[in-house]
Parts: C-alpha cells; structure tokens; sequence
C-alpha cells in the first residue's frame, strides 16, 4: 500500500504546507494533492508543489471540469508534466450544480456523459492521431454553434504529451464509479470504510466490462481520502473530522441532491446522514458535528492516539491486499502522523 497527502483547499488566507511537502518527498510518499472549491484553485498549488519537490507525484484531486475547456486542461497536465520529468497525475470532476451554476455561472448538464467526453477529448489530444475533433452534447470541437465566426479549424497539439498521462476521477456515486472505471485510470472517494470498500465492487465491475481489453482492479487506482489527527485526547481530535462530515454529508449539496448524503447512507449510517443535514440546512453546524457518529470517525479516519492508529492501519493494508486500496490520502497530516504512516506502511 503506498501514502499519499492531500494539501485541500484554502480558507479565507491561504497558505502553502511547504514543510508537509518537503516531508512527503523526503519520507518517499507516492504522492500529493491539491483541490478547489471556490476559492484557492487546484492547479497553481499543485505547479508550486512540483517545483519544490524531487521525488514525489503531484496531482490535482479535482480539477472542477466546467471551470476549464477540455482542451485547456490538456494543455495544463501535459505542461506540468513535461517540467516536473513525468510526476503530474490529472484528477478531474464534476463538483457539484451549486457550485458550477452558483460559482463558475454555467450550466451543470450530465456530469457523467460530461466526463466521457472530457476524458475522451484530452486523450484524443494526448494521442495526437490526428487534429482534435469531437462532437458530443456537451462539447464540440470545433465549435460552429451560435455566435461562432465559422472560421474554427481542427488542431493537432504541439507539444508532444504522454498518452499514458493517468487520469483519475472524483467519484461515490454508483453511476460514477462505473463510468470511472470504463473510462478512467482510477478515483478518489472522498472517504471510505477499509473494511467496506467492496462496496464499489458491483459497479466497478460493470465498468470494466464496458471497457472490456480484460480491465480490472489491476489496472485501476482507487486512492481514499483518510482524515488524519493524531493525539492522546480521541474526543478533541474526533472534532475537526467531525465537522469537516458535517460540512459534507449536511451542507455540501441541496437536501434533495447530496451526493455525499447518499454515500454515508449507502456506508450504513441513514439516520444519521438524515439528522446531520437536518441541523445542518437550518444553521444548526455545531449540532450538525456533534450529531456525526463516532463510529464513522473511527471508520473512516486515522484519529487518536498511535495504537489506534496503527490498528487502523492494518485495516487499510488489508484493504490494499485485497486490491481495493492503491493509496490512502492523508489529509493535513503533521509531520509527525506523516512519520508514523510512513514508517508503519514499510514495516
């Protein structure tokens, strides 16, 4: 089983983790991860972590599809590949409508068959068999729509890309996961139970008989965000993990559309997942992270003192035994937890 890190978004002030980075390269971590939502972007943090790094990969997990072309994203993996010798991995997703149509001011659409295009676009570009052309309903390339001059003309990409440029996806849902797994190299579930990780199984299979030539979990990355803090106090280190939950499970998403809502279902806590969005949708957040079990903490994260930790460990390793688990993603580790996972996963 290999680590990874997952560097996130920003608050209001953001700041790079130049020593959690440094650590990452230095303790052999497989790789690190930026992400965006609506303020800090993915790729800028991900570029600058590339720069000051030697040895590790560093990836986007997401970049939000509808903020960028398919082809501008092409254009920005291939480049940062080239100058980081082969280390960039391109995560893409489709985030969720509230943010697309609230933020980005464009229209959601299907983000499953927005995907398959998108993916079938920056392959189409990496391979360079011919100039680019698509048409598809969410992207047509060229484009002779409304308003277009007529003038467009089919490309072929200058800069010579590798066409086994790894593309994950950000996905949960039981749709997503088998469009993942037809058209990707692998995804991030945004958290996961080690121990219930098969629950991916039935639609992951589907994908790969879709995408036949023998695909399986071989040839497939799965790479779970794992919320890490480390301390002798289980219940104050429970609190940020529980309130990161909350935000998701309860906020992140309209009541009728929560993707992250239906996945804590799914995962065996209904009458949670329906109480944490309750107290969450009507300004009740404190009530929302405290309403969070303790149990899903525990599941899902690597939280309290080092046995407990290490305990949890052996579950995941299991996991990657059993061809569920390529990394975990620590999320905001000190150096410290960094430490301890590293040494724990060699041993």
């Amino acid at each position: 089983m290999k680590v990874g890190m997952v560097m996130g978004y920003s608050g209001a002030k953001f700041k790079f983790p130049q020593a959690q980075v440094e650590a990452a390269d230095q303790l052999g971590f497989d790789s690190i991860w930026t992400s965006e939502a609506w303020g800090s972007d993915a790729v800028t943090p991900a570029s600058w972590a590339l720069a000051r790094t030697k040895q590790v990969k560093v990836g986007t997990a997401i970049m939000q599809m509808q903020a960028r072309t398919p082809a501008c994203a092409a254009m920005t993996a291939m480049t940062l590949d080239a100058m980081s010798d082969g280390r960039f991995v391109l995560g893409i997703g489709p985030s969720g409508p509230q943010v697309i149509e609230g933020w980005h001011g464009v229209p959601y659409g299907k983000p499953l068959l927005r995907t398959k295009e998108y993916i079938r676009i920056i392959r189409k570009i990496l391979a360079r068999n011919g100039p680019l052309e698509h048409v598809g309903e969410h992207y047509e390339i060229p484009y002779h729509g409304p308003n277009s001059t007529g003038l467009g003309k089919p490309l072929k990409s200058i800069l010579h890309g590798d066409p086994k440029l790894k593309i994950y996806t950000g996905t949960i849902t039981p749709a997503g996961v088998e469009m993942s797994a037809e058209v990707a190299d692998g995804m991030f579930p945004v958290f996961a139970v080690p121990e219930k990780l098969d629950i991916f199984g039935p639609d992951l299979e589907k994908g790969f008989a879709k995408a036949g030539d023998g695909k399986s979990l071989k040839d497939y990355d799965i790479l779970p965000f794992v919320p890490m803090v480390m301390g002798d106090d289980l219940e104050e280190c429970r609190k940020p993990i529980k309130e990161h939950l909350a935000l998701y499970i309860g906020g992140m998403g309209a009541r009728e559309k929560n993707f992250y809502n239906d996945y804590a279902k799914r995962l065996g806590y209904q009458a949670a997942a329906r109480q944490i969005q309750d107290l969450f949708l009507t300004g009740k957040r404190n009530q929302a992270a405290s309403a969070v079990p303790d149990e899903l903490v525990d599941a899902i994260a690597l939280v309290g003192p080092e046995p407990k930790i290490l305990s949890r460990i052996e579950e995941w390793r299991k996991a990657s035994s059993a061809g569920y688990v390529h990394s975990i993603l620590l999320m905001h580790p000190t150096i410290e937890a960094m430490s301890l996972v590293s040494k724990a996963v060699r041993d």
